[in-house]
């Protein structure tokens, strides 16, 4: 095995960086503008553009997860109110939550699409629910037809966790865009990054005014305005907010990243075909293909591995990737695995079967615009030795 090792380790998620994301992010050191400035307004305008909503209506945040927060901040999410979401997340989806002072409520998912199991979710609600947030898993769109007709029928809010998901369609609409509020990651892994980074879309731009503020210790003026060439701004503290602001320097990156969108999308759409060819006649377990005119938005590709079924168990073949020097992720185990949630709510996996079955199986293999096909062969090449041997 060892003279069939790449030259380099296989870095899951790898960005694809350029000399243009190079140069911008130069280009911002010379001239001595790091913070929020022209650059974070630049990519707010084309994200906006791309995702074809008005400028008005985003924001350029340091993370998801505190776009998470400040739409429900936005929105009056507070003490006590329930908020329905996933159980097969990432932590920042349900700890976005209880920041805001409410009360996350967890439901299974489907065994096909892997997302929120809408047929589950009025059973869910009572008085104190506010909102729900579907998770648009590994870049797959979730029943947003079904989804809202019941947040319509209840009167809740729907605040999309768009994080696999910037190119992600539903039936001709782009997720994170028709809804109260859709909220993107720019973390290194995700199919645009910054590095760190995140962005909201909301329904008003009222709501957009309020994330602003909030995002920048409750300011009234940003630094931007503050400190340009027009004059000094004077400002006021208008509520106890964050500091979740983006940066030029994370700007700079994302500007040229964004360019580049579709592109990236169809290698990463290519390299989840070969992997779905590859494996058709495996044992591996498959992630279902994209519904009917809908786009995926291919963050992740997932697959199951089964003792029974692939002769290792998951956390074996984990080893054996990783010694093969193919970086390899798990996303993720069911949110009632962890101890903090499980004491703090008494969540039991018990309570999510499918969840919890998907969680503890599922491998996410290398999928990045950056991969070559040899690396993309070598990976199905040992992807199969390994549940063969």
């Amino acid at each position: 095995m060892a003279s069939d090792l790449p030259d380099k380790f296989i870095v899951f998620g790898a960005p694809d960086i350029r000399r243009e994301e190079i140069d911008e992010v130069v280009d911002s050191l010379e001239s001595g503008w790091l913070g929020t400035g022209p650059k974070v307004q630049r990519f707010e305008n084309e994200f906006a553009v791309y995702r074809r909503v008005p400028t008005d209506r985003v924001a350029a945040l340091n993370s998801c997860t505190a776009a998470l927060h400040v739409s429900m901040l936005a929105a009056g999410i507070g003490a006590g109110d329930e908020v329905i979401t996933t159980a097969m997340t990432f932590c920042a989806t349900v700890n976005a939550v209880i920041h805001a002072g409410g009360i996350p409520v967890p439901i299974d998912i489907e065994p096909d699409s892997l997302n929120i199991d809408p047929q589950l979710l009025e059973s869910k609600i009572t008085s104190r629910t506010r909102a729900i947030i579907p998770v648009h898993f590994a870049g797959r769109s979730c029943d947003m037809d079904r989804i809202c007709a019941i947040a319509e029928k209840h009167d809740l809010l729907v605040i999309e966790d768009c994080a696999h998901a910037i190119e992600t369609e539903w039936h001709g609409r782009a997720v994170g865009t028709f809804t109260d509020f859709g909220c993107f990651s720019f973390y290194v892994t995700k199919n645009v990054t910054t590095g760190e980074g995140g962005m909201v879309i909301a329904r008003s731009a009222k709501a957009i005014e309020r994330i602003k503020i909030l995002s920048l210790h409750g300011m009234s003026k940003d630094a931007w305005h503050r400190f340009g060439d027009k004059g000094y701004k004077h400002y006021q503290v208008v509520d106890a907010g964050f500091k979740y602001n983006m940066m030029d320097l994370q700007a700079a990156v994302g500007i040229h990243q964004l360019s580049r969108v579709e592109q990236a999308w169809e290698r990463r759409r290519e390299i989840w075909q070969h992997y779905q060819e590859a494996f058709d006649n495996s044992p591996v377990g498959m992630p279902s293909d994209p519904e009917p005119d809908t786009r995926h938005g291919h963050h992740l590709y997932t697959v199951t591995i089964s003792a029974d079924a692939c002769g290792v168990s998951r956390d074996e073949f984990l080893t054996r990737m990783q010694e093969s020097r193919i970086g390899v992720g798990v996303h993720y185990q069911c949110l009632a695995e962890h101890p903090y949630y499980m004491e703090r709510f008494g969540w039991r996996a018990a309570d999510f079967p499918v969840a919890s079955a998907f969680g503890a199986s599922t491998v996410s293999l290398p999928l990045s615009a950056r991969l070559t096909d040899a690396e993309v062969n070598y990976v199905i090449d040992r992807t199969l030795a390994i549940i063969s041997s």
